[in-house]
């Protein structure tokens, strides 16, 4: 049976917000004396739990992903698990060394080295001298920060910060690493390297905690998922079940159908709209997927043509689609509508956008291009074709396909 290497209990943190606080007597009689001269009152405080009765446990061994939208209290249970904050309420239990990185800088001296800080972390950690030169090499090495190794961290880069500081968390052998979105700082050759790290410290049979938007990036490093809400947790459990769970939930920004809603009087399209595997048009690669379309012709015409281009976030065309209508349509006036389906859609995972373009065959009027409508994301988490450092950006379509084993053939045989 495994031992628990983190369990918390009712743990709670209050913040207060709306009050400015002092730090020494002089700015406590300053700010007074501002009050009485502009006759504003004192700001009245309101109470924030960042945190409320939250209370699990993770085993040894155990790779656990946090996941929450902004400000559902993942960075402060982080860095209450950390010992950088105190917790309001509640009580914590850990089992082992713990090194997390929550934010550029965390644990280094900005005027030591970063040799120095390679030395300092480590003993903050509790190793030896021995222990921090045995792994010196290899912290450098996976950092890429040779040539500034002697330079004082305080005239690092941020992503020269970051790289250093996730060498030192993960190489210095803690029982525990704690990792937040800090590494978007990083290139993405760089997020690779890490993930990998990560995925290498978890199956060592120790204990990671993962904070991430990245769905994908959680979907393969993680066992289960802890799903933040307002400061509770909301649900705990096997991965792909809560993944699906949060992706339900979470509000798009972006305006996810297109509509013309004008009295305009000329050839348009005015609606446009995808109904994907998942909400908020999140779409799993393989499931089917429609795509709802009207338009609007002031007059009948002879023949019209309507495209659809499908772009990646690279702005790669990676898929066309196109109506051709010979007068079954468009020899009556006013609007029309036209649906699309896709019974099993095989771009890979990434996010896409969609570009219209209404017109009549190539020779004939031009009517309208919309660019970078109905924003989507294909995900591929509980694949094993997703689960491959190399794979993201390796393609842009999976087709379906098959194998079988030869037997008793001689190969040179015509």
């Amino acid at each position: 049976m495994s031992k628990v290497a983190i369990k918390v209990e009712n743990l709670s943190k209050l913040y207060q917000i709306g009050a400015h606080k002092s730090g020494s007597l002089r700015e406590s009689l300053t700010n007074k004396w501002k009050n009485i001269w502009t006759g504003k009152k004192s700001s009245q405080t309101q109470d924030f739990w960042a945190l409320d009765n939250v209370s699990f446990e993770i085993k040894q061994g155990e790779a656990i992903g946090i996941i929450g939208k902004n400000g559902a209290g993942k960075s402060t249970l982080l860095k209450v698990l950390s010992r950088i904050t105190e917790p309001t309420k509640g009580r914590i239990e850990v089992q082992g060394r713990i090194a997390s990185l929550l934010e550029v800088g965390t644990g280094f001296h900005p005027e030591l080295s970063g040799r120095e800080n390679i030395y300092l972390n480590g003993t903050i950690l509790g190793m030896t001298r021995k222990e921090i030169k045995s792994k010196f090499d290899e912290i450098v090495s996976f950092s890429g920060v040779e040539k500034f190794i002697d330079t004082p961290v305080k005239y690092y880069s941020s992503g020269m910060y970051v790289r250093l500081a996730f060498a030192v968390a993960a190489h210095l052998d803690p029982e525990i690493l704690i990792i937040d979105e800090v590494l978007a700082v990083g290139d993405a050759d760089f997020q690779k390297k890490c993930l990998g790290k990560m995925g290498e410290v978890a199956s060592q049979g120790r204990t990671v905690l993962f904070v991430s938007h990245d769905m994908q990036a959680v979907s393969r490093l993680v066992n289960k998922v802890v799903y933040l809400k307002k400061g509770t947790v909301y649900a705990l459990g096997e991965k792909d079940h809560i993944i699906n769970m949060y992706l339900e939930d979470i509000q798009q920004k972006n305006q996810l159908i297109y509509q013309d809603l004008s009295s305009s009087e000329t050839n348009r399209i005015t609606f446009v709209e995808l109904q994907t595997s998942k909400a908020n048009n999140f779409h799993i690669n393989g499931d089917p997927i429609k795509v709802r379309i009207k338009f609007y012709l002031s007059q009948s015409i002879k023949k019209t043509c309507i495209t659809f281009r499908v772009f990646d976030n690279r702005g790669i065309a990676c898929l066309d689609f196109s109506y051709f209508d010979n007068e079954q349509l468009c020899s009556n006036a006013g609007f029309h509508h036209l649906e699309c389906v896709f019974p099993n859609l095989k771009l890979f995972m990434g996010k896409y956008t969609i570009t219209a373009y209404f017109a009549e065959p190539p020779g004939g009027a031009y009517f309208q291009t919309i660019e970078n409508i109905c924003p989507f994301e294909v995900v591929m988490y509980g694949t094993s074709r997703g689960d491959w450092e190399w794979q993201p950006y390796n393609t842009i379509y999976m087709e379906d396909y098959s194998w079988q084993i030869v037997k008793n053939e001689n190969i040179f045989s015509s």
